[in-house]
Formats: structure tokens, C-alpha cells, sequence
């Protein structure tokens, strides 16, 4: 048996926890690790007390044709990644990766370009995270260092999605 590597190793442990999410369009599962340890754990979800999208049976950003990364006010899911964030303390989180796992609801297929929204990119910044691995395929995975979301604020350029 061909052993994994580490990226692929903790993807897989965010698959594994996306798979609680309760999303009608789209679910993804973060953990957060540092020194080759796990942090912390999020996956996509109403607030707790809240009723969740699969309990509601449908997804307001679905009913009015919202493109994705945009609008999220209208959701009622905290974020995988805002999850995991909020789970952790941020000494913890200092120069931690974030990794990061999204599949489609409708197929299971992973989301194709995935990346944290403008709100998860400003909260992973303020964690102190340093860089976040997003899975592409089973085996590849994309690296990005958390300085890019500094030095590249769509927020400035008024883009909206992702």
C-alpha cells in the first residue's frame, strides 16, 4: 500500500468531516493543524439551535438563483472554515495551515476553483492562519499563502464572488 502524503492525509480528515455538513448546494470541511497536530475542526452549518437547510428542506440562495460567493447574508450556514476558526484559540492558530474541502450537494463531485469567501478570507487572515490547502482533485491540491489575501483584496476592485 502506497502511504499519503501529508496534505492529501489532513484533506482527507476534511473530507471525512464535510460529510456532517447539512448544505443543500454545496458542503466543505476545514481542519486547522499545527505542528502536526489538529487545532480544531469545522464544517458547514446553522448556527447550533438553528434549524439547517437539509431540516428546511430547501436553500434561499437556491431559490433565488444566487451566484456563488456572493450574497451570503442570505444563508443561514456558518462556514466550514469560520467553524473551525471559532473552535480554536488564536495562539493556537498562529502560523497554522487551514485545509480545506468542498463538494457539490447535487453530484459529490469537488468544487471546481474552491476558495474561501470574502468574509472567511478576512477571519482566516485575522487567525493568524499562514496558508490554506484546498483539495482539486482526490489527489491534487492547491497551496495558497495567506499573504496573498492580503496583498490581493478583491475588495478593492468591488469583485464579488470567486
Amino acid at each position: 500500500m502506497k502511504r499519503v502524503d501529508k496534505p492529501n492525509y489532513y484533506l482527507d480528515i476534511a473530507e471525512s468531516v464535510l460529510e456532517r455538513g447539512t448544505c443543500l448546494r454545496r458542503n466543505f470541511g476545514a481542519i486547522i493543524v499545527k505542528n502536526d497536530e489538529i487545532i480544531s475542526t469545522g464544517y458547514v452549518g446553522a448556527p447550533r439551535g438553528r434549524k439547517n437547510c437539509c431540516d428546511l428542506k430547501y436553500c434561499t440562495r437556491e431559490k433565488l438563483n444566487v451566484p456563488r460567493g456572493e450574497r451570503y447574508e442570505l444563508c443561514r450556514s456558518v462556514h466550514a472554515e469560520q467553524n473551525a476558526i471559532i473552535s480554536a484559540d488564536r495562539k493556537s492558530m498562529i502560523d497554522s495551515t487551514l485545509y480545506l474541502v468542498g463538494k457539490n450537494y447535487n453530484d459529490n463531485k469537488y468544487v471546481e476553483k474552491a476558495r474561501p469567501c470574502a468574509l472567511c478570507k478576512r477571519m482566516i487572515i485575522n487567525a493568524g492562519i499562514k496558508e490554506v490547502i484546498i483539495r482539486d482533485t482526490k489527489t491534487k491540491y492547491t497551496k495558497i499563502l495567506v499573504e496573498e489575501f492580503i496583498n490581493n483584496d478583491e475588495s478593492l476592485d468591488k469583485v464579488l464572488g470567486y
